[in-house]
């Protein structure tokens, strides 16, 4: 007996140790003295910090999750932040082409339908005359303008707008493209844009090279800046000063279903092509051809 009363010792220590931490237990789970947590909510951590955040669902029965003093429920993370401005759908680049329009895009040229287009403008001695005669027949045009003659002359691309018109870009100073440089070409196309922009509250849409001189480059810019690239059908030549019925003949025979005819309102003496518009612009429309405008291809 006497080699099993230290073994019974122990027996009796750890029983008392077992029922001492159960009786400590139950006294801190029903006790809820100062500090305490509700049941089943942790408690706080040591030295005072407050509990973890509630989760994104927290009051999502009605209570209000755990969240610093005066910020929304713990789901405002799920919220986007912008939800009362939706966004705006990013635009549309057009495809960069390897050569330019040359006729009419389907819809707009269906029967007998024609685009009237001027070059170099707006000059104040020949583009109010050429307005002059498309309003008096209802017709709309496009003109494709050098950004140095926009400049001075806004109060004529607000009129083209104002008229229904298209404005088209012809860069700047009218230069060979081929022979400019990438950095130079972007300056002669972005800024027309940007006095276009600036004058009638849109850009251009439709891109025209000088003397109908393209290359790579070209198309790459017009793209970047939304803009379709636009040549011609029938080339009036009126720039040659070749007499005012030459240049009416010249479009009268070439005349047709998505016919796009290529005038000049600047860039030297153009008092034939105004006189030449007033002759051949009613003999079309007698003629049943509608001038219209182009559309632009989808992309």
């Amino acid at each position: 007996m006497t080699n099993d009363e230290p073994t019974v010792g122990r027996r009796v220590l750890l029983r008392t140790a077992v029922f001492l931490g159960i009786a400590a237990a139950s006294s801190g789970l029903l006790g809820g003295g100062e500090g305490d947590s509700p049941a089943g909510a942790p408690g706080p951590s040591a030295g005072g910090a407050p509990p973890p955040a509630a989760g994104p669902g927290a009051g999502a029965a009605g209570a209000p999750g755990l969240r610093p003093e005066g910020l929304p429920d713990a789901s405002y993370r799920l919220r986007p932040m912008t939800a009362e401005a939706p966004a705006q759908p990013p635009a549309v680049r057009p495809a960069v082409r390897t050569r330019p329009l040359l006729e009419l895009p389907q819809g707009a040229a269906a029967g007998k339908a024609m685009t009237l287009t001027f070059d170099d403008g707006p000059d104040p001695r020949y583009t109010p005359a050429i307005l002059d005669t498309l309003g008096r027949y209802g017709v709309r045009a496009m003109f494709f303008v050098c950004g140095e003659m926009a400049t001075d002359h806004r109060d004529l691309l607000r009129r083209m707008a104002a008229e229904g018109h298209v404005i088209g870009n012809h860069t700047w100073t009218h230069p060979l493209i081929p022979k400019l440089g990438r950095s130079a070409l972007e300056a002669e196309i972005g800024r027309t844009s940007e006095v276009v922009e600036q004058t009638v509250g849109r850009p251009p849409l439709w891109f025209r090279a000088p003397y109908g001189a393209w290359n790579r480059a070209a198309f790459e810019i017009g793209a970047d800046l939304g803009m379709e690239p636009l040549a011609w059908t029938v080339d009036t030549l009126d720039w040659t000063e070749p007499g005012t019925a030459v240049i009416v003949s010249r479009v009268l025979d070439g005349a047709g279903p998505g016919v796009i005819t290529l005038n000049h309102d600047a860039g030297g003496n153009r008092s034939q092509s105004v006189r030449a518009l007033e002759v051949y612009l009613p003999q079309l429309l007698a003629r049943g051809y509608r001038m219209t405008l182009p559309v632009l291809p989808p992309h």
